[in-house]
């Protein structure tokens, strides 16, 4: 004979839905924990940059969820002197799904498309919550100095890589100078 849980019949109490929902992870205690985690990456970010010509913030101080950024090329590489236009989109369920990254400039790039979307991995399968918008941004400008050919979302420029001069040329071709504004 089974054993009965005399309680299953009935609804679950006012407490035990809130629990469940918590664990779940409710809409609006969902969004504030988002919110929190945000603020706080936004401070880090202020009060100390990750790396020379990098910085990232809300769009407007309404929404968290969006937010702009400028992208300099790192020193010693072809994209030295260069500075990109990025957008980061953060899901409802951030930390725990990656932001999607997108450059909004022009990016001639081996793992960028042309519709600026990004082949990064930090960003898809390698993504963690223990990760935050500074190693993002840091990881970006890496990428530029340091593409991964293996999986290029622009095959010409991973076929032109490793001819410097030749993809100095392709590159000036494509690259726009940001204006003051954008």
């Amino acid at each position: 004979m089974s054993a009965v849980n005399p309680t299953s019949a009935f609804p679950p109490t006012d407490a035990q839905s809130s629990k469940g929902s918590l664990q779940a992870g409710s809409g609006a205690n969902n969004a504030a924990n988002v919110a929190k985690r945000l603020q706080s990456e936004l401070m880090s970010l202020m009060m100390s940059p990750p790396a020379p010509g990098i910085s990232a913030f809300p769009e407007s101080d309404s929404d968290l969820t969006y937010w702009v950024g400028r992208l300099a090329g790192a020193e010693g590489t072809v994209y030295e002197g260069h500075t990109y236009a990025i957008s980061l989109k953060f899901p409802p369920e951030y930390p725990y799904k990656a932001p999607t990254v997108r450059f909004e400039s022009t990016c001639y790039h081996p793992n960028v498309d042309l519709h600026g979307n990004i082949c990064l991995d930090i960003l898809k399968e390698k993504w963690s919550p223990a990760l935050s918008v500074s190693t993002i941004l840091v990881s970006l400008q890496s990428l530029l100095g340091e593409p991964n050919n293996a999986s290029p979302l622009n095959v010409e420029a991973s076929e032109l890589w490793d001819d410097v001069e030749a993809y100095k040329v392709e590159l000036a071709k494509h690259y726009r100078p940001l204006e003051d504004d954008e």
